[in-house]
C-alpha cells in the first residue's frame, strides 16, 4: 500500500515533484501539477500516450527523419561512409524531448534507462543501429516490464554490438555482455560467483547480427549445447536452435529479488536521495516483483511516498540537467537554427563532463553529488547561464527566446529586494535566502532597500548578468 507524501504545504509540494520527475521545474509545469493535484499528473505521465505531445513529436519527426531508418536502411544508404552515424541526431532528438515534451516524466525515465543499458554515441560500435536502440527498446519499454526490456536489449544489435556479443562463440565466447548483464543490468555484484560469467557468456552465444544488414539475426551454429547454470536458473541446452533458453535466462534474472532491488535502489537514488531509505528501497523492490517487473507501479509508488516528500533538498542536478532545464525555465522554444543550438549544448555538456550518451564505461552517468563536485563542472554550467542570456538578448538568436524583462512583474518592484526576489521566484520559485538575496543587490552596488528607477541598468544591459547570477546559485542547482 502507498504512503502518501506528507502535505509540506501543497505549493512546495507541487514544486517538489515538479524539480524531481521533469528535466527543469518551470512556472507552467507547476500550475499544471497544481491544476490537476500530484497525484492525477503522476497517474497521467505514467500513460504518456494520454498527454497530447503533438509539437514536439512534429518537431523530432521533421527535423531528424532519419531516425525513422531501419538499420538496414542504415546500412544500404551509408555502409561502409561514417556519415551514416545517426549518433548526433538520436542526441539531439533526445535532448529536444528533454527540453520541449510534455511527457516529462517518461523523459526522466528515458534518460534513466539510457544509462542503465548503455549504448554510447555518437562514433561508436553501435553507429547504425543506436537510434533505433533508443526508440524500439529505451522509449519503448520505459514505463513498460523491465523484462521485456531486457530481452529486446539482449536481441538489439546496438547492443550486442556495445559487448561484443555480436562476435561471440561457443569456442570463443564473449564475457564481456554475460559479466554486465549480471553486474549492471541485473542482480549486481556479489550475487554469483565468477564462474558464472562464463555461463551466462554461454546462454547468450547465438545472439548476434547479420553482417550485410546490420539486423539482429540468430546464429544457431555459434551457439553452447549442453546443460547450463547460472546461479538459481538451469537448462538442458539440448539445442543449437537456443534463441528460447536465451529469453528464459534474461526473463529469470529480470523477476529475480536482487534485480528488484537494484532497479528499486536506482530509482530511489535518481527520484530521492544518494543514499535512499532500505526500507524504501525494500518496498520499491516488493511492488516492481508483485508487478511482474513493470516499472509504472514502482515509480508511482516511490512519487506519492512519504520518503519522497520528506526528501526536499537531497538531490543535486547533473551538468546536462542544469543546462536543459536553465533553457526549460528562461522558456526557450526552437528556432530558425535549433540544431546549431543543441550541438553547442552537447558541447557544453561536454565540457562539464556529461556528453549526452557519452560515458565511456558501461555503468552509465553516476547520479551522485560528489561525481559532479569539481570547479571545472561548476563554471561550464555557469557559463551556459551566462552564454544563454547574452542569446536572449542577441539581434539574431537560434532559437525563440522571451525577453528577458518578462521574467520581471509587469509591474516593476519598487526596491532592489523585492526586485530580486521576484526574479528568484520565477527562476527558482521560490526566493533565495536573505543573505544571497543581499549579495545579488551587492554585485548590483544596491542595498535590497534602494528604489528601482526605471532608467536603472538591471532593467536593461545588466539583466542578463542577474539571470545567469540568480541561475548560478545552489538552489537552481539543486533538483
Amino acid at each position: 500500500m502507498t504512503r502518501e507524501a506528507p502535505a509540506l504545504g501543497s505549493e512546495d509540494a507541487v514544486v517538489h515533484l515538479a524539480r524531481r520527475a521533469s528535466w527543469g521545474a518551470t512556472p507552467e509545469l507547476v500550475a499544471e501539477i497544481s491544476a490537476v493535484g500530484r497525484v492525477a499528473w503522476v497517474d497521467a505521465q505514467l500513460n504518456p500516450a494520454s498527454v497530447p505531445d503533438a509539437a514536439t513529436t512534429d518537431l523530432v519527426a521533421s527535423t531528424w527523419p532519419r531516425l525513422r531508418l531501419a538499420t538496414w536502411e542504415v546500412h544500404d544508404t551509408y555502409y561502409p561512409s561514417s556519415t551514416g552515424d545517426l549518433g548526433t541526431d538520436v542526441i539531439q532528438a533526445y535532448l529536444a524531448r528533454a527540453l520541449w515534451s510534455k511527457r516529462q516524466l517518461l523523459e526522466v525515465l528515458v534518460d534513466f534507462w539510457t544509462n542503465h543499458l548503455v549504448v554510447t554515441a555518437p562514433w561508436g560500435d553501435a553507429w547504425d543501429a543506436v537510434h533505433r536502440f533508443h526508440v524500439d527498446v529505451v522509449r519503448a519499454h520505459a514505463l513498460g516490464r523491465y523484462a521485456d526490456m531486457l530481452v529486446a536489449a539482449a536481441k538489439h544489435p546496438a547492443m550486442l554490438n556495445q559487448l561484443d556479443n555480436g562476435s561471440s562463440t561457443k569456442r570463443s565466447p564473449n564475457e564481456n555482455f554475460g559479466r554486465e548483464l549480471l553486474e549492471l543490468h541485473t542482480v549486481g555484484p556479489g550475487a554469483y560467483p565468477e564462474s558464472d560469467v562464463r555461463r551466462s557468456a554461454l546462454v547468450l552465444t547465438g545472439l548476434s547480427t547479420d553482417r550485410e544488414s546490420g539486423e539482429y539475426y540468430y546464429r544457431h551454429i555459434r551457439h553452447h549445447t549442453g546443460p547450463l547454470s547460472v546461479m538459481d536458473w538451469s537448462d538442458p541446452n539440448a539445442s543449437a536452435f537456443g534463441e528460447k533458453v536465451a529469453d528464459s535466462y534474461l526473463v529469470h534474472l529480470a523477476r529475480h529479488p536482487r534485480t528488484a532491488a537494484t532497479i528499486a535502489r536506482k530509482l530511489a537514488v535518481r527520484f530521492v536521495s544518494d543514499d535512499p531509505p532500505s526500507a524504501l528501497v525494500d518496498r520499491l523492490a516488493q511492488v516492481y516483483l508483485a508487478n511482474d517487473t513493470r516499472i509504472a507501479p514502482v515509480v508511482r509508488t516511490l512519487l506519492l511516498s512519504s520518503e519522497f516528500g520528506g526528501s526536499v533538498g537531497q538531490k543535486v542536478k547533473r551538468p546536462l540537467e542544469n543546462m536543459v532545464s536553465t533553457a526549460r525555465v528562461l522558456g526557450v522554444r526552437p528556432g530558425p537554427a535549433t540544431t546549431s543550438w543543441l550541438g553547442d549544448l552537447v558541447w557544453n555538456a561536454k565540457v562539464a563532463g556529461q556528453q549526452p550518451m557519452g560515458w565511456p564505461a558501461p555503468n552509465g552517468f553516476p547520479d551522485v553529488a560528489g561525481a559532479w563536485a569539481g570547479a571545472g563542472t561548476t563554471l561550464a554550467a555557469w557559463n551556459w547561464h551566462m552564454g544563454q542570456g547574452w542569446e536572449a538578448t542577441s539581434s539574431t538568436p537560434r532559437v525563440a527566446y522571451p525577453a528577458l524583462r518578462g521574467l520581471l512583474p509587469a509591474v516593476v518592484p519598487s526596491t532592489y529586494g523585492a526586485l530580486v526576489d521576484a526574479l528568484a521566484t520565477r527562476l527558482l520559485l521560490a526566493p533565495l535566502p536573505t543573505a544571497k538575496r543581499d549579495a545579488v543587490c551587492a554585485f548590483l552596488d544596491k542595498t535590497p532597500e534602494a528604489a528601482v528607477r526605471s532608467t536603472d541598468a538591471v532593467l536593461g544591459w545588466r539583466l542578463p548578468y542577474v539571470v545567469a547570477l540568480v541561475l548560478d546559485s545552489p538552489e537552481f542547482a539543486t533538483r
